[in-house]
């Protein structure tokens, strides 16, 4: 169990499950850089925590709901909480995250809402089958079910977050297609991993090249020119 001071942002574990090094850049380095896709994300989620807590006939909508998980170690918030009641008494609540864009090809997004709905079932003593995920694109929801398999990746990466955490160690970039819709692809740098190259190999190649020059040369001064 973790206390109060150790828990994490639930928001770190959905960038660790899409990008360690991103994760790393973000919560490590303290580095951000928006671009369009992170923009409409933003004000997708400020639209929806603007608006009031409401009933739709027996559902009751809570918004922006503080949540958290001693066993886990994660804090934050879901966009929105469906509680039922009424006639729907006794069924139980359903998480809907908001994302802006269309659904991934990677779990980071089914690893948050999971983690949002563990940390609800740890503080009302309850089990849930399934939450959402609306996504801005196709405008629809999109259900979720919260297998064991995923419980079991995201409890993984929840003790995976306190280790790095931890360890405040940045990984090195590795290049993937998902780096083209990274805001941070110009501080991360990936393309120097996608074409192979290193710092190591870099400075030999420079090294030999010098050592190459000086070979060649009859003794005299000389400068080089820029290429």
């Amino acid at each position: 169990m973790f206390s109060e001071d150790d828990l994490l942002p639930i928001s770190a574990l959905q960038h660790l499950a899409f990008c360690e090094r991103q994760w790393a850049l973000i919560h490590l380095e303290q580095a951000w850089s928006e671009n369009a896709l992170t923009a409409e994300g933003r004000i997708l989620h400020e639209k929806t925590h603007e608006e009031n807590n409401e009933s739709r006939g027996d559902i009751r909508i809570a918004r922006s709901l503080r949540l958290h998980s001693f066993r886990l170690g994660l804090v934050g918030q879901a966009d929105v909480v469906e509680f039922p009641s009424g006639s729907l008494a006794g069924f139980p609540p359903k998480i809907v995250e908001y994302k802006h864009g269309k659904p991934k090809a990677i779990d980071c997004d089914e690893v948050q809402l999971c983690a949002q709905a563990m940390c609800l079932e740890e503080m009302m003593g309850l089990h849930m089958d399934e939450a959402e995920l609306f996504y801005g694109k196709p405008r629809r929801r999109h259900v979720v079910v919260l297998s064991e398999g995923l419980r079991e990746r995201t409890e993984t990466l929840a003790f995976r977050l306190h280790d790095l955490t931890e360890a405040t160690l940045t990984p090195r970039a590795v290049w993937s297609k998902r780096c083209e819709s990274c805001s941070l692809i110009e501080i991360c740098l990936p393309g120097i991993a996608k074409g192979k190259k290193s710092a190591v190999r870099y400075l030999r190649s420079l090294i030999l090249s010098s050592l190459a020059g000086e070979s060649g040369d009859d003794g005299g001064d000389s400068a080089e020119t820029p290429s």
